[in-house]
């Protein structure tokens, strides 16, 4: 019994310790327009060398922007891209990708 208490209270702080994303979804479909030539309208690709970013976690498209942004990964088009976006703008196209749902179909 105190196993799994003291299991519980660690995953509810793990929970709290995650960090929390206030990203626009709204906002972020409204700046992701300049996506959809390459990424989709939906965030599904429209070209070989493009990621589909629809499901992608906030925080994976959000570091991957960054990154992008600061010089840190290199990509011809997508250094060119992330240059202007503000930490808002790339945290409400996180929010807009994470909140695009993929359904498999058999």
């Amino acid at each position: 019994m105190r196993q799994r208490h003291l299991f519980m209270t660690l995953a509810l702080a793990a929970c709290a310790a995650s960090p929390a994303f206030a990203g626009d979804v709204a906002l972020g479909k409204q700046k992701a327009i300049s996506c959809a030539a390459c990424h989709g309208q939906q965030g599904l690709s429209t070209v070989p060398d493009a990621p589909n970013l629809a499901g992608q976690p906030e925080l994976y498209v959000s570091t991957q922007l960054k990154a992008y942004r600061s010089g840190k990964r290199q990509h011809e088009v997508m250094s060119l891209m992330a240059k202007p976006l503000t930490d808002d703008d790339i945290e409400n196209l996180a929010a807009w990708f994470a909140s695009l749902k993929i359904q498999v179909v058999q």
